[in-house]
């Protein structure tokens, strides 16, 4: 390194050899910046295609789960067509389609098994309900006043 400096400084002389530096610096740099573009652009490609076989493959899978579902419609709709609903009147159908109506209970609000409120608030379960506003205000640490 030295040497090639000593023989620059002969051939090209001191008072141009800072200009000369500075330009092949320069040159330097934007043959690094081009180098290093080249092999962005090279491996933007080779994830491209990546993502493109991927989404091939999904796309292949996807059509797979849609053939399955439409041949299992098709055979629900076999199946459907076969049974005691679409049965004449004179038969009777070995099951109900549609459950028995049966009204909810008075107190279907409340919880079965009752916690005592002692041990809530021992355990730190939350008894009444509270906006996301109000907890923030609740845990929101308080100025200390300094006089």
């Amino acid at each position: 390194m030295a040497l090639i400096g000593a023989v620059a400084l002969i051939v090209i002389g001191p008072e141009k050899l800072p200009r000369v530096a500075r330009t092949v610096g320069m040159l330097l740099g934007k043959a690094q910046r081009y180098v290093a573009d080249v092999k962005q652009e090279v491996n933007r490609s080779m994830e491209l295609d990546e993502f493109r076989k991927m989404k091939e493959s999904v796309e292949g899978a996807a059509r797979d789960v849609e053939s399955s579902l439409r041949t299992g419609a098709s055979d629900f709709e076999k199946s459907w067509a076969e049974s005691p609903a679409t049965m004449s009147s004179g038969e009777q159908p070995g099951f109900n389609l549609f459950p028995e109506y049966r009204h909810p209970k008075k107190k279907w609000r409340l919880k079965r098994g009752a916690t005592p409120q002692w041990f809530k608030a021992r355990s730190g379960v939350r008894t009444k309900a509270q906006s996301g506003a109000a907890r923030v205000a609740r845990f929101r640490p308080q100025p200390s006043r300094k006089a």
